[in-house]
């Protein structure tokens, strides 16, 4: 395969990596417990954990995990927020030779039990908010064993405790629950301290994670990440991110924003993993959807890094206080998840000085695929295939397609999955025998190698038989200066089979359907344009904040 995009590269990213650097990736974190061990690696509510309690703690939890009996390669759920107990946990069950199941932890006990059930989990963490859910499904599903965990315990003494009983008896955070067999995380930790930690013999085709695809496609599927998978992301975000990092003034150890959630597959890597790679501060923030209180974090730190995806970009931007945060270290803001809005990204610019740098992944592909350089500004595409990664974008049969034709995004390199856990069928669906895998994305690739979404296969509308793209239309209305978010979806129509309809969050209470209507008038051809308009107070969203156009489509409401 011609490789296009190397042409396109930044001067100093290699094309490819090394994905067999590392036996496994518990020989890459603890590299880096030791080369920095008195760095500080995360701090929640102004609470420091330095690189050397992480290997201490994720040790000693790793030590009680064994104690409970379970065989190598067993899953362990972990069902939290961003908290500190979070990297431990993580890092503890990947040590002790086990596979890491992350669990969303605002899922209903239907979408748990699910989940904990399919991925055959035997043990989970969980935070004492979200227990009650566990205890409703506990009956139901392998899990045997279970370690709750509390938003105070890690922040130590009169904090700790002022903490806790402010989230159980003052905001009335922690629903009542009964879970006979629990074990607090805090005694957890204590127990493996007495008890020999037996370091695993693992391989690097051991699977690291089960990365669910958060179900908004049908049944969630889990994503088989291999240890080598994972690494090979790590060193692929590292070469590509080496060029910003290393601009003047001059960043040791960087400092990274972490409000995506750690169960999500872009913070897990680009936030929790790469951060301890290169020895950086993750600065956790537990709840970004209070955007004031977010703002506050941030203007406590120098920050370098801040991955986001587009919503929390336009939610920050538009927040008063945001302006007044020093950007003077910020290196690098990298969106992905959903399409960076060129609107948002020029606000933020103004703001911050720096463009949102978009990429591209899914679960299955670790997740990042594709990025564009660091040095770019906005360019509305995703990007170019970062090393050792090769995209080709194929037709309804599976051939590759001429530069500038739409067809399906397809990936192959080291980080994409081994394949769906248990699901031979599903993975057949998407992964072709020679390592290509089908990304259910409409893409094209221009001559630099640059890839651009057109958009997803299930989203695309057809109307008359003219196809129509949400994300075209999503970037023109979010250019209206009345519309703060928006949403565009097909609805039956009896004469054009389908019709565009928009759902507006306004910015400015005065803008109302005849105005939006004029401007796109103005701005689409004539098959592209809404022919409905709805206004709402907020639009549905998974918890990383990517809106779920799925959920509109689905409430088939009148027209």
């Amino acid at each position: 395969m011609d490789k296009i995009w190397l042409k396109s590269y930044p001067p100093g990213v290699p094309a490819d990596i090394d994905p067999d650097a590392y036996g496994s990736l518990v020989q890459l974190l603890e590299e880096s417990f030791r080369k920095y061990a008195a760095n500080q690696a995360f701090v929640c509510m102004d609470r420091f954990l330095t690189y050397a309690e992480l290997d201490a703690m994720s040790a000693r939890l790793a030590a009680w995990l064994q104690s409970r009996g379970l065989v190598p390669g067993a899953r362990v759920a972990v069902m939290m927020p961003n908290v500190l107990q979070y990297p431990v946990a993580l890092a503890a069950i990947l040590r002790a030779g086990y596979t890491v199941v992350n669990v969303n932890p605002l899922y209903t006990a239907r979408e748990l039990e699910h989940q904990l059930t399919d991925s055959g989990s035997e043990a989970i963490v969980v935070l004492e908010n979200f227990a009650r859910t566990v205890q409703q499904v506990l009956g139901k599903t392998p899990v045997r064993h279970v370690v709750v965990a509390s938003m105070g315990e890690l922040l130590g003494g009169a904090k700790g405790m002022l903490v806790d009983f402010v989230v159980r008896s003052v905001k009335k955070l922690v629903p009542e629950f009964s879970i006979p067999q629990m074990v607090r995380f805090k005694d957890a930790l204590a127990q493996g301290g007495k008890m020999p930690f037996t370091p695993a013999r693992l391989a690097s085709g051991d699977i690291a994670f089960l990365q669910y695809t958060g179900g908004t496609t049908g049944v969630a599927k889990g994503a088989a990440l291999t240890h080598r998978n994972v690494i090979a992301n790590v060193l692929q975000s590292e070469a590509w991110s080496k060029q910003a990092m290393s601009r003047p003034p001059l960043v040791e150890f960087p400092t990274i924003v972490c409000a995506l959630p750690l169960y999500h597959i872009f913070a897990l890597t680009a936030c929790a993993l790469w951060g301890m790679r290169v020895g950086a501060l993750n600065l956790l923030i537990p709840n970004p959807r209070d955007i004031p209180g977010f703002v506050k974090e941030l203007a406590k730190y120098r920050i370098n890094m801040l991955p986001a995806v587009n919503t929390l970009y336009n939610a920050l931007v538009n927040n008063p206080g945001f302006r007044h945060v020093d950007f003077s270290g910020l290196k690098v803001s990298n969106g992905g998840g959903m399409a960076v809005q060129r609107a948002v990204n020029d606000k933020w610019r103004a703001i911050t000085g720096t463009s949102i740098i978009e990429g591209y992944g899914l679960s299955e592909t670790s997740p990042v695929a594709t990025c564009n350089r660091c040095d770019a500004d906005f360019t509305g595409t995703i990007g170019l295939p970062v090393p050792s990664t090769e995209v080709a974008i194929l037709d309804d049969d599976g051939n590759p397609l001429p530069l500038g034709r739409t067809g399906e995004i397809a990936i192959r390199g080291p980080q994409v999955m081994a394949g769906y856990w248990n699901r031979p069928d599903e993975t057949a669906k998407v992964m072709t025998a020679d390592g290509w895998f089908k990304s259910g994305d409409l893409g094209t690739m221009d001559e630099g190698g640059y890839v651009k979404i057109v958009d997803r296969k299930k989203d695309m509308i057809l109307v008359s038989g003219f196809n129509v793209y949400p994300n075209e239309l999503e970037e023109v209305i979010m250019a209206h200066p009345g519309v703060l978010e928006c949403a565009v979806v097909g609805v039956p129509d009896a004469h054009s089979g389908e019709a565009v309809k928009v759902f507006v969050v306004r910015r400015d209470a005065s803008l109302d359907a005849d105005g939006l209507m004029a401007y796109c008038r103005s701005e689409l051809t004539g098959y592209k344009r809404p022919k409905y308009i709805e206004f709402r107070d907020e639009l549905p969203k998974t918890n990383v904040g990517k809106i779920l156009r799925r959920a509109l489509r689905e409430e088939r409401q009148p027209a």
